[in-house]
């Protein structure tokens, strides 16, 4: 049963806008920031304290390596009922959406990824164990691919996802998503959706107490 929906998460954009505008985020099952690192063929950085930090030297980085570094940003997150999970962040990176990179990495776990970058493109991945079960746009949520592009139609349709025929019962679909408070159409909520359908995959729930008081293990990858 779906507990969480977009509007649970609309605090990210609120709280955090340098990090919502363009970001990966990636929840790994039982794997250790070392572990996730080394499996990622990555580099140890200094620890960083709350994301605006992280944020920051994320640019810091990319302007020293001419754009050929991305930072990574990890801590342990989860409890006894959901087990111990991996979170992980990239201001406006991508690496946690990357087939070539994430399949591979998610050998004998679960993975669960979402990115947005500034110039509106996102993604979605929900991997098991080197096998892609889903990847869609969060925009554009009617076209899914995988090995199970189907199986958390009814979740996505929940947490609030809007569909090309969310409207057509009663004549009125423009294309444009709904507010679920007010009901008025062209607010787009498939990047706080998109938190809702990971919390759902991982039982995982992010706060901004984490964001901003979490001391990150950092570290950094080539960019491909």
């Amino acid at each position: 049963m779906t507990t969480t929906t977009a509007a649970d998460h609309t605090w990210f954009e609120e709280r955090f806008p340098d990090l919502a505008e363009a970001y990966c985020v990636t929840l790994v099952r039982g794997l250790t920031p070392a572990e996730l690192l080394r499996r990622l063929a990555g580099r140890a950085e200094p620890a960083l304290t709350g994301t605006d930090a992280v944020v920051e030297a994320a640019c810091d980085l990319v302007r020293a390596s001419d754009g050929r570094r991305q930072l990574l940003a990890m801590t342990t997150v989860g409890d006894s009922a959901v087990g111990d999970w991996t979170l992980l962040i990239e201001p406006n990176g991508y690496t946690g959406v990357t087939e070539d990179r994430a399949l591979p990495a998610s050998a004998g776990t679960r993975w669960v990824s979402h990115f947005v970058n500034i110039n509106g493109l996102d993604a979605f991945l929900w991997a098991e164990d080197t096998v892609r079960r889903l990847w869609f746009e969060p925009c554009f949520p009617d076209e899914r691919w995988g090995t199970t592009p189907d199986e958390l139609l009814d979740v996505m349709r929940g947490v609030g996802f809007s569909f090309d025929d969310d409207g057509e019962a009663d004549g009125e679909n423009d294309g444009e998503p709904d507010d679920p408070d007010t009901g008025d159409p062209g607010t787009d909520l498939s990047a706080p959706a998109a938190f809702a359908l990971a919390q759902h995959l991982t039982g995982v729930a992010l706060t901004p107490e984490l964001l901003e008081g979490t001391t990150f293990t950092c570290g950094s990858v080539e960019v491909r």
